[in-house]
Parts: C-alpha cells; sequence; structure tokens
C-alpha cells in the first residue's frame, strides 16, 4: 500500500457516497448492521467508518440508550459521514487512528470495520487493539474484499487505467482494496491478535448501475486510483474513465448494467 491509497479528499468522499457506496457497499453494510443488531450491544466502536454507510444502517437498528463511537482516521471522510448522518445523541465521532485507539481497555460489546482492513498498515497491530477495547465476551465483525477477479467492476477499471499507462499501471484496487483476500492468512492474522472462535464467511452480491457510466466514474473518480492517475497525469482522468465505461458498455450492455461483487465477513470473539 502507498501513502496515496489513503487519500480520500477533495471531490472523492461526494463521489464515493454518490456512486461507489449504493454500488457496492450497502449491501454489506446491511448485512453487517443486521449481525450487530442480533447482539444487542450496549456499547459499539466502528473503525474506519468511511463515508457512514455502516453508521447510518447500525444506528437505525441500535437501542435507545446504546453508545455508538464511530472514528476514521480521514478527516473529510468522517465530516462527510458526520453531516449525512444528522443529529443522533448516541453517536460520538471522533478522528481516529484504528492502530492507536484512544479508548480504555474492556470497554465495548462490539466493534465493527467495513471494508477498512485492507487499508491498515499492520492489521495484526490493529486487530490487537481492537482487541483490547472490547470486553471479554465482545465481537470483533469486519469485512473485506474478495480477490479482484470475483468483482467485476473493479476488474475492469484497472484494465482501463492499465491500457492508458500500460508501462506505470495504477493498481490501488488490485493492490489495497482487493489485496488481502486470503482466508488462511486473515484468520491467521485475527488469531496473532488474540482472538478465538473465528468464523470466515464468504459473500456474494450483484453490483447493480443504472449505466454503464456509474460504475465507470465510482471508481476511477471516487476511490484514490484517482489519485494515482492524475499523479500520472491529471488530464488522462477523463479518458480513463471514458475507457471503463466503454469497456463496461461492451460486457453488459448500455442500460442497467449488472456485476459481481464478493467479499468476506468476519467474526471474532475475544474469549478471556
Amino acid at each position: 500500500m502507498t501513502e496515496s491509497d489513503k487519500v480520500f479528499s477533495g471531490s472523492i468522499p461526494e463521489l464515493y457516497d454518490s456512486y461507489l457506496v449504493p454500488l457496492i457497499f450497502e449491501a454489506y453494510a446491511e448485512d453487517l448492521a443486521k449481525r450487530v443488531a442480533k447482539l444487542k450491544p450496549m456499547t459499539v466502536l466502528e473503525t474506519a467508518a468511511g463515508s457512514g454507510v455502516v453508521t447510518r444502517a447500525v444506528a437505525s437498528r441500535l437501542r435507545k440508550d446504546a453508545r455508538y463511537f464511530v472514528t476514521d482516521l480521514n478527516q473529510p471522510m468522517l465530516d462527510h459521514a458526520s453531516g449525512k448522518q444528522g443529529e443522533d445523541e448516541r453517536i460520538s465521532w471522533r478522528q481516529a487512528d484504528a492502530l492507536k485507539l484512544p479508548f480504555e481497555d474492556c470497554f465495548f460489546d462490539v466493534v465493527l470495520c467495513q471494508f477498512g482492513a485492507m487499508f491498515f498498515p499492520d492489521r495484526i497491530a490493529g486487530y490487537k487493539e481492537a482487541y483490547r477495547v472490547l470486553k471479554p465476551g465482545g465481537q470483533f465483525l469486519f469485512n473485506v474484499w474478495d480477490r479482484i477477479d470475483a468483482n467485476e467492476f473493479a476488474k475492469m477499471a484497472t484494465e482501463a487505467a492499465t491500457a492508458v499507462f500500460p508501462e506505470d499501471p495504477p493498481l490501488f484496487l488490485a493492490r489495497t482494496p482487493h489485496g488481502y483476500h486470503d482466508v488462511a492468512k486473515i484468520k491467521n492474522d485475527v488469531e496473532a491478535a488474540g482472538f478465538a472462535k473465528i468464523s470466515i464467511e464468504t459473500k456474494a452480491e450483484t453490483s447493480v448501475a443504472p449505466s454503464p457510466r456509474h460504475p465507470a466514474v465510482a471508481y476511477c473518480q471516487g476511490t484514490p486510483l484517482r489519485n494515482e492517475i492524475e499523479a500520472r497525469d491529471a488530464s488522462l482522468l477523463e479518458m480513463v474513465t471514458d475507457r471503463a465505461e466503454e469497456a463496461i458498455a461492451a460486457r453488459f450492455g448500455s442500460a442497467n448494467v449488472a456485476g459481481k461483487i464478493r467479499g468476506h465477513v468476519i467474526t471474532a470473539v475475544r474469549d478471556d
């Protein structure tokens, strides 16, 4: 992972939320929220909250007297998330590093993280922090994307960028969001942090968009792939987006499009 992989600024948060969230994140957010709700927690921590799609799904299912702490390392994304959420006395927003959480030991019933672990520079350290702040018997729930070959629009956006920059392809999507997909490695990392009773479920969904342009903009302009493209030649951002749109249209048609997406959902218990 490079430094630019973690930069969600400028127009990226708004494009991310408007295009990418309904495209690929909402279904998995609803899944995590349902899993959290079944646990009936009183104290919940969300790390790497991004634009707040999970926050919105979880908050609507929490008890009225619950406490929900929502954090992200990236302040522009956190500002966007809090603005979308609206007033809710149960929620506290805080910029925080998932690897150095500003919370006391054994405080939370649940820690959750949607598609954020791939961005941790030291994943085991991040999992250890989740373990530390969980109460004994508390649960850590998170998800990560499967390999890029199992996520069609992401793969096609990467191929479009590679075609424009063949000598120095922008590989953000393959490297980071889809770079931490090996189930055995994930389980080993979570175990190394101290967790027991680990379960990993591979969950496939369908990514639906109203046009080929939608996923092209989502991936090429609403993620740090944009940073990589602009670092090479900002004038070619639209060309990469157009190439991705053309490829998606050629495969899925020019109206509504639907592509395969797949991720892993991990549940781990602090069993001490």
